[in-house]
């Protein structure tokens, strides 16, 4: 079910933005221990990018561990779910979140 979130959120970013189709979307468990990747606030990331890199594709994960702790409801899930991958998109482009979408502040 978790993946099904991630697919319909990056199905719904993709038709904004065409140019996500050569970004790889992943879910892993949880986050490796990676001491520049670490949360700036000091908590548990629930999202990484990695812009593309020597015929690399640019790659976002949502980590599915932490996001399933954070939101118990199931609609909670796909909103947070959403978010992340909102704002991780917006990282990955140079945007603000709600220029991705336009409805981040609603949810």
């Amino acid at each position: 079910m978790f993946d099904d979130y991630v697919r319909e959120s990056v199905e719904r970013l993709e038709r904004r933005w065409p140019q996500l189709i050569e970004v790889e979307f992943a879910v892993q468990e949880v986050p490796l221990h990676e001491p520049d990747g670490a949360d700036p606030d000091g908590g548990v990331p629930l999202g990484r990018v990695s812009p593309g890199r020597q015929g690399r594709k640019s790659q976002i994960v949502v980590y599915r561990r932490p996001v399933e702790i954070r939101a118990k409801s199931r609609e909670d899930r796909a909103a947070l779910v959403h978010e992340i991958l909102i704002e991780q998109v917006a990282e990955l482009l140079g945007l603000s979140p709600d220029a991705i979408d336009p409805r981040y502040d609603e949810e």
